[in-house]
């Protein structure tokens, strides 16, 4: 509960610029100063910021949506995990930038407001219980006064209230029984003949465990330093860890757009792991996954995990 209780009240100072081509007065507005939750998500914070910047803003019809150094921010992703993925170093304010016209459809999914975030939220959550269990009927058999309350405890960061509705969807903990079912894969990846029993004979499956397990190519050194690079950020691994992902990882260079790399298997020989972020905290990569996919997972049951990588010329 109290690991849990950090992850729901961690916030992010944002100080929020308006977009130069969209300031029509002068002096231009200065930008707002907000402390969004890490469980969020960036247009929930629309009914804060658009009376803040609504003076100067030009003719035309609202669609708001938000860039960090012309990388514009998936607003899909919670707030938390867009800031561990794009900030190394983090910046206390985080300094993003908001768009009211010009929305770019051919890179984000549209977002109407707060019923495209809420309905997101809720289809993330069918995929967690899905995967979990074998099926959705509990979150699907839901009903709208449980999903407004689940929905209302997320906006007021309420984690009893949360708790109180999720119990209901029965969805199962992660032991290391859970973990287990990825290791057939994963004992054929690191040519190991008897990783399971190694397994059994270890106190715990570890954070180290899973990582090897999903970026195998990435442990050829075992060294962690304190270079930070570029992120990665392996939620689609997380989502399936039965999953072959090596394939198809999501790159996001600071500044620039994300994209699908196929080579992202082979980043480079010398590729080495330089720092492991989960819900803003660096943890050891000894300690137990089954805490960490139990304590520090976003409400929709999702457990994000961000990836420095440093990449040899």
């Amino acid at each position: 509960m109290e690991a849990q209780k950090f992850v729901w009240e961690g916030a992010i100072p944002l100080q929020i610029h308006l977009h130069e081509s969209q300031v029509t007065a002068l002096p231009p507005p200065p930008p707002a100063l907000i402390l969004a939750p890490r469980i969020g998500y960036l247009p929930l914070l629309a009914p804060l910021i658009k009376p803040y910047f609504s003076s100067t803003l030009p003719p035309g019809v609202d669609t708001i949506w938000f860039d960090y150094n012309g990388l514009p921010l998936k607003w899909y992703i919670p707030t938390g995990v867009l800031f561990d993925l794009l900030c190394p170093e983090p910046e206390r304010p985080w300094n993003i930038t908001v768009h009211f016209r010009g929305f770019p459809g051919n890179v984000l999914i549209p977002c109407e407001g707060e019923d495209c975030v809420k309905w997101s939220f809720i289809n993330s959550l069918k995929e967690a219980a899905y995967i979990m269990n074998g099926n959705c009927k509990n979150v699907m058999n839901m009903s709208q006064s449980d999903q407004l309350e689940l929905w209302n405890s997320i906006m007021n960061g309420n984690l009893e209230a949360y708790q109180r509705v999720s119990s209901k969807h029965k969805l199962s903990t992660v032991d290391d029984e859970y973990t287990s079912l990825c290791l057939p894969k994963a004992q054929q990846s690191l040519g190991e003949t008897n990783l399971t029993a190694q397994v059994k004979t270890d106190k715990c499956f570890t954070l180290r465990d899973a990582l090897k397990i999903l970026l195998p190519e990435l442990f050829s050194d075992e060294s962690l330093t304190n270079v930070k690079l570029s992120g990665v950020d392996f939620e689609d691994a997380v989502r399936n860890p039965n999953e072959d992902v090596s394939s198809d990882k999501v790159l996001e260079d600071q500044g620039q757009r994300s994209y699908k790399n196929p080579e992202a298997g082979n980043i480079s020989n010398s590729a080495e792991i330089k720092l492991i972020r989960i819900q803003g905290i660096e943890p050891k990569l000894e300690i137990p996954f089954s805490w960490v996919a139990n304590n520090l997972i976003n409400p929709d049951y999702f457990l994000h995990i961000c990836v420095y990588v440093k990449v040899g010329q």
